[in-house]
């Protein structure tokens, strides 16, 4: 039975890393400081399950303490790979509170490092972002491509800097490594300030929609589940191999417009007619589209994305009406 640590596994994208882990038979210490970004609540509730499971450990701390705190919380028992989602995520925030993204991004990256230089941990899955495309020209996005003066934000400056330095890690000490850019991922456990999430709740309160730009932008919207596969596809990638780095995209190859994708919302949730738009300039940070050449994931790990748009928005809603989020939120 492999030990898997995870960062960040109260979270949206974490809490359903864990439960399938946990599913496939690894042992699984869950880590997170319950940034404040959104109410602790919904990360409790994400990780209700998870705290009944006998396979789940917990430990309540920040990476920006130092990899002497990781040594000091976290048991001596043998750690096979660390999945580090742990983030501080938002690129309309990183613009107003930039040093708060380097500090847990950056900083809190360099001091897991160490510890498991420290620990003899080999392996690592990295969770990086497509925004470190920015508004690269050639689409789709390959994983070779030079990113040079690609950043639009300081959360994409410090999501690339953290693949950096897991390079550095593996040319030094040998560190095995997946980089897996995540692509606008979506579904039940969203969280709340993401436009999906946001353009449910306007739509129900029959408010206007926002619109920042012309309607134009696109993204490439993924799946949680589909994410989740992919992640534990590049686990499994790396119990099989030894002082390896890779870098894929974890999306879904099919942007999709931004009035699409109000749409395709205000159809989900059952709202019929057209929805009230708001148009206004862009956000500072935000790229123009988002749009994965999932090849290299698909030759390396055998991703595959299978959840439509439609369907998944039928599960983010179904997931929204239940009493239990309602209730304690």
């Amino acid at each position: 039975m492999h030990t898997v640590l995870v960062t960040g596994c109260a979270g949206f994208i974490g809490s359903h890393v864990c439960e399938q882990l946990l599913a496939q038979g690894y042992r699984v210490l869950g880590l997170d400081n319950f940034d404040l970004f959104y109410d602790r609540r919904r990360k409790e509730v994400n990780m209700a399950a998870l705290l009944l499971h006998p396979g789940f450990v917990f430990y309540e701390l920040d990476l920006r303490a130092g990899s002497l705190a990781l040594h000091e919380n976290l048991p001596p028992e043998e750690i096979d790979i660390v999945v580090h989602l742990a983030a501080k995520a938002g690129v309309g925030l990183s613009v107003r509170e930039p040093q708060a993204y380097l500090e847990n991004n950056v900083q809190g990256t360099l001091h897991l490092l160490e510890w498991m230089r420290q620990r003899c941990i080999t392996k690592l899955f990295f969770s990086s972002s497509s925004s470190v495309y920015g508004n690269t020209a050639q689409k789709p996005f390959r994983e070779d491509m030079a990113l040079v003066h690609s950043c639009l934000s300081p959360y994409a400056v410090s999501k690339l800097a953290g693949e950096h330095l897991t390079h550095t890690y593996h040319h030094l000490y040998g560190l095995s490594v997946i980089v897996g850019r995540f692509f606008t991922v979506y579904g039940p456990r969203q969280r709340p300030d993401l436009a999906i999430y946001k353009f449910a709740q306007l739509l129900r309160q029959q408010q206007p929609i926002p619109v920042y730009g012309d309607g134009s932008t696109a993204r490439d919207y993924t799946f949680v589940d589909d994410t989740v596969a992919g992640i534990l596809q590049g686990v499994a990638y790396l119990v099989r191999k030894q002082c390896v780095y890779e870098i894929v995209n974890l999306g879904n190859h099919h942007p999709v417009p931004l009035l699409t994708l109000i749409r395709a919302v205000a159809a989900a949730v059952g709202i019929p007619g057209k929805p009230h738009l708001v148009f206004q300039p862009m956000q500072a940070g935000d790229a123009d589209t988002t749009f994965a050449d999932i090849g290299k994931a698909h030759q390396l790990l055998g991703y595959t994305p299978r959840t439509t748009l439609d369907d998944g928005l039928q599960q983010f809603v179904a997931w929204l009406d239940q009493p239990t989020l309602v209730d304690t939120i």
